[in-house]
């Protein structure tokens, strides 16, 4: 029998990706692939950056017959001489480089203050994503024009002067997006309407239009009411108190927070209809919500329930929580951030920490001066909290009738929350008893319960059911979740659920992963109806922290980071604010047992600040899934897993 050679590995064998060539290997790393409409999003921002900065009153966006799209500004057109340090026109620079662009020096003197743009890889992505894209930029009288196809200049800059009297200024950018990195090449029109309404609604005065060439049809959105006529127009259900909008914006005086950071909101409470939010930052849509919307939450029940105590209105026993006051609030949220930190490269999702005292800071004290001015509005909306509340705490006591008749005895380990409420509570599955001691001081008793894993959790994926319970982790896990271990196939009952999340909270180093792996493990194997009905999520806690010295009007403050990455972009913050590199420190967390309750609370725990990620196959199917864990769990999978790590061996960032 023959013997397979093993492939070399040497110097050679380490590949360097240039360029765009990142992009085009894993597009969706970069980018939504179901469709263009993200990487056409990217051109559409920077035409709203110039707005924002207040440079541009128009934009239009052409649909072509040929499935092209155009996007024009009349902005300040993107310059096209060449760059002092790259010799290079900073247009092309603008379309062929990852990290670079005009938005990441943030100080007095730089070209934007607040836009959406961070990474500065945003059209470089769509122009890596193209069969062609054609960049027009009108400045400073002359007309430049430069042609790619598939990342790469195909037609070189070529600059003349503008006609006489033609002194137009702005950018046209037209894109062919390239079928191969995408599902579907057709915009979904709902989507982008939406975008383009959403863009004229929190630019007021700026008008913006969109031209289908097939149908000839030609929409254009202008807003002078702003935020307050888009949340009417959108709005159902009857109000039960009049719209509260308002803003505030940080001044020269302010020590937390930078000049011009704040957010501009328009809240209206109705008894029924489908509740309306929309939030945004930098006029970037955060369709996943994030740490701004937590702001507006924590500002809105902080005044509430505020008014509530002031005027004696809670009845005995009833317990007000910020999703009573938040239930039924419609909002439309515009944020001004200065250096927004986004949760993955599509933007959907502001992690800022900041931005929720930021928001709040605003919020609360302006409604609680409304609320103080209109004492019978007040009144309403918190008779309408408080309905809520005890709508809430009924369907958790109907559950807990239910649930105390079983026999199971609950582990003694477990530190149980109080609320029953399976939309509110969740478990920590967490490693080590140290962690679990920092854990259970630092959670909220209300909703979260605690439940610490002594060692590595057993490799279940070939162990057969009823023998599971021979380990005395994953007894007291089943318990402690209240359902039995089940297959795929089965129907277990989940009326004994006790959490409506699970929640695996291990170390951020490699020991961490492999308990992470093992858990996950156990759930697909012996639980899929968990992750089925999106019960179990990972919590990741950070592997970083950075203390910086007080700078200017700005206190000393602390920052942390998941990983390499976002620790590489804070010291750059850092840096860009004029901090010396010596004067910060950084900390490395070995394990969760080195943080205090209040940085774990801080970091991981507080639903306002923390990264939970849930749970899901994904785009494989659970056959797919099933194959893939075999080879990575199963004991006679030596070979296989093997062969992997020599594949995608290189691909890794290890964390020895």
């Amino acid at each position: 029998m023959a013997v397979k050679p093993t492939p070399e590995y040497s110097e050679s064998s380490i590949r360097v990706l240039k360029g765009l060539e990142p992009v085009k290997q894993r597009p969706g790393m970069y980018t939504r692939t179901d469709n263009p409409l993200h990487v056409i999003q990217e051109v559409l921002d920077n035409a709203a950056d110039e707005a924002l900065a207040g440079h541009g009153k128009k934009i239009k966006v052409v649909l072509h017959e040929d499935g092209s799209v155009s996007i024009e500004d009349d902005g300040r057109g993107i310059p096209f001489g060449l760059h002092p340090e790259e010799n290079a026109p900073v247009i092309e620079l603008v379309f062929t480089r990852l990290h670079a662009g005009g938005k990441f020096d943030k100080g007095k003197g730089g070209a934007y203050s607040f836009s959406g743009g961070l990474h500065g890889v945003g059209v470089s992505v769509t122009n890596a994503l193209a069969t062609r894209l054609e960049a027009t930029t009108y400045r400073e009288g002359q007309v430049a024009r430069l042609v790619f196809a598939g990342g790469d200049v195909i037609e070189p800059l070529l600059a003349r002067k503008q006609g006489e009297g033609d002194r137009k200024s702005g950018t046209t950018v037209r894109v062919w997006p390239d079928a191969k990195y995408f599902e579907a090449l057709a915009l979904p029109m709902a989507q982008l309407i939406h975008l383009l309404r959403s863009k004229a609604v929190l630019m007021p005065g700026v008008t913006v239009t969109l031209v289908t060439e097939k149908t000839k049809e030609t929409q254009t959105w202008t807003y002078k009411g702003g935020l307050r006529d888009y949340l009417m127009q959108t709005l159902n259900g009857e109000l039960v108190i009049p719209v509260f909008e308002g803003e505030g914006f940080a001044d020269t005086q302010s020590e937390s927070f930078a000049e011009g950071e704040g957010a501009s909101w328009c809240v209206a409470f109705t008894e029924d209809g489908q509740p309306v939010r929309e939030s945004y930052v930098n006029l970037i849509p955060t369709h996943a919500g994030g740490t701004h919307e937590s702001g507006l939450r924590d500002g809105l029940f902080t005044a509430v329930k505020s008014f509530i105590e002031l005027h004696s209105l809670l009845p005995k026993g009833v317990k007000l929580l910020p999703e009573d006051v938040f239930a039924r609030a419609s909002y439309v949220l515009s944020a001004k951030v200065l250096d927004p930190q986004f949760q993955g490269q599509i933007k959907e999702r502001l992690n800022s920490r900041d931005a929720v005292r930021l928001v709040s800071s605003f919020v609360r004290p302006s409604l609680e001066l409304w609320l103080n001015h209109h004492v019978e509005y007040g009144k309403k909306l918190a008779e309408l909290a408080i309905k809520a509340a005890q709508y809430r705490q009924k369907a958790g006591q109907k559950v807990e009738k239910r649930k105390g008749s079983g026999v199971a005895v609950l582990p003694g380990k477990l530190t149980d929350c109080e609320s029953r409420d399976l939309a509110h509570n969740e478990v920590f599955l967490v490693e080590g008893d140290s962690a679990g001691g920092s854990a259970k001081m630092g959670r909220d008793k209300e909703s979260q319960a605690i439940l610490p894993l002594r060692g590595k959790v057993l490799n279940t994926w070939e162990v057969d059911r009823d023998r599971l319970f021979g380990n005395t982790e994953i007894h007291d896990i089943s318990v402690a979740i209240g359902v039995d271990p089940h297959g795929p196939n089965d129907s277990p009952d989940m009326s004994g659920l006790r959490y409506g999340k699970v929640c695996i909270l291990s170390d951020a180093d490699v020991d961490g992963s492999h308990i992470q792996v093992l858990l996950l493990t156990l759930f697909f194997r012996h639980f899929p109806k968990l992750i089925e009905t999106g019960h179990v999520y990972v919590a990741r806690p950070p592997l970083f922290r950075v203390d910086a010295p007080a700078r200017g009007k700005k206190p000393a403050s602390k920052a942390y980071a998941l990983d390499e990455g976002e620790l590489a972009a804070i010291l750059d913050k850092l840096r860009k604010e004029g901090v010396r590199e010596t004067a910060w420190s950084i900390s490395r967390f070995k394990g969760l047992g080195e943080m205090n309750a209040v940085q774990l609370w801080e970091t991981t725990l507080n639903p306002d600040t923390r990264r939970l990620l849930p749970v899901q196959l994904g785009s494989m199917d659970f056959v797919q899934t099933e194959a893939l864990i075999t080879k990575l769990m199963g004991k006679g999978e030596a070979a296989a897993r093997r062969e992997l790590m020599e594949l995608h061996g290189d691909t890794v960032e290890i964390d020895i």
